[in-house]
């Protein structure tokens, strides 16, 4: 969106670079980068980056208030309900779709927002790599508030692994070395020193957890996890037996899993915004907009973008059974900004915050951006394109 930092970067980029940048990337852990890798950054302006953290904060406030717990006590499905919640998500992210107004003037827009990790340890390890290859001019940062790497990577270590044995802190995940994102397990254990463990490998003695490393019973005294719910409902029957996160179990969670739940597309039909699209629970709609085009339907128990319909009718409408689990949300239609060499791609921009213990706020700390040229962000609706996938966004500072 920089015009002269964008023409510069596309004049100079070549596909034997941008081999060359995948070779090293791929190089540590081959084969776990399971996601296209996209040709290019982004870089944004400053007025565009005061945009995006302005709504950030805001929404942030909400999370503070002393309501918070009491507005989003729905969302937290009871069969879902846990023992030992903390006082906030040790980590949330925002997810924004750039824009362009009637004058085509681009803006942010949020899409969603969790109360959960994302590829925090992948994010510390993929920019290092990409600006060993390719040119980010100076006064451009992938990282906020004065992090550099080491300063991002100790605070990592601090807020997951904390006063505790690394050891005894595990990354839990279903079968973490099959998922998609596994190239972010690895690298936190590289950084951290922290084992991704299957679901399936824990052992429940009493209240106690542990896990078997190098042949030894090692306890568990703390989760960094990465298990979605709705996942693993959906893939419980292949697993056999595995622990009951509802027991009463003597372990921390980083974070707790009811902030999933309480952080996320739960919390949009509370926020009034400029930049935050109008939403409403289905079942509290007052009257259903004659423009159902400009809208979409979106469960609220759902990941990964399943179940969303794009194209609303009256007839989805009238279909769903539990309006109450449902929002309805005014489209958000993203803007073909980033050009290269045969069409403009759109880009989804994530902004990482990460919420010390004792801290009254949490921090932004680092971002991920992903580019798409198709109806919406993913893989599947990309497919045999150049110039999409997984990336970075460089702010100025």
């Amino acid at each position: 969106m920089v015009t002269s930092i964008r023409n510069q970067f596309n004049k100079s980029f070549t596909p034997e670079k941008y081999t060359a940048f995948l070779e090293d990337l791929n190089q540590l852990f081959p084969g776990a980068i399971d996601f296209r890798i996209a040709e290019t950054p982004v870089f944004i302006n400053k007025s565009q980056g005061k945009q995006m953290v302005d709504t950030c904060e805001h929404i942030i406030d909400l999370i503070k208030r002393d309501d918070f717990l009491t507005l989003t006590e729905r969302a937290i499905p009871k069969q879902e309900y846990m023992q030992n919640q903390n006082g906030h998500s040790h980590f949330i992210a925002f997810d924004f779709g750039l824009c362009k107004n009637k004058n085509g003037v681009l803006y942010p827009a949020l899409i969603e927002m969790q109360g959960f990790p994302t590829l925090f340890g992948f994010q510390a390890y993929y920019p290092a790599v990409l600006e060993k290859h390719f040119d980010i001019p100076a006064g451009y940062s992938e990282f906020f508030n004065g992090f550099d790497r080491d300063a991002y990577l100790k605070l990592l270590e601090e807020v997951i692994v904390g006063k505790h044995q690394k050891k005894e802190v595990i990354l839990l995940e279903i079968k973490p070395h099959t998922q998609k994102t596994r190239i972010d397990f690895y690298c936190t254990e590289m950084f951290l020193g922290i084992k991704p463990v299957c679901i399936t490998e824990l052992i429940k003695e009493g209240r106690n957890l542990f896990y078997i490393a190098d042949g030894k019973k090692i306890p568990i005294k703390r989760i960094y996890n990465r298990v979605i719910a709705d996942e693993l409902h959906a893939v419980k029957h292949e697993l056999g037996e595995i622990i009951s996160f509802t027991d009463d179990l003597d372990v921390e969670w980083i974070p707790h899993p009811h902030w999933f739940y309480r952080i996320s597309k739960f919390t949009l039909p509370f926020l009034k915004h400029p930049y935050i699209p109008e939403t409403w629970f289905l079942n509290q709609l007052e009257s259903i907009p004659t423009d159902l085009q400009h809208y979409v339907l979106k469960p609220l128990f759902s990941f990964a973008g399943q179940g969303v319909v794009i194209d609303v009718t009256l007839d989805d409408i009238h279909g769903i059974k539990d309006p109450e689990n449902w929002i309805l949300q005014r489209k958000v239609d993203y803007a073909a900004c980033i050009e290269t060499p045969d069409e403009p791609a759109k880009v989804e921009i994530r902004l990482m915050y990460v919420w010390k213990d004792g801290a009254k706020r949490p921090i932004l700390a680092t971002n991920l951006a992903r580019l798409s040229k198709g109806k919406m962000i993913g893989v599947r609706y990309n497919k045999d394109k150049e110039w999409v996938g997984g990336s970075v966004a460089y702010f100025e500072q």
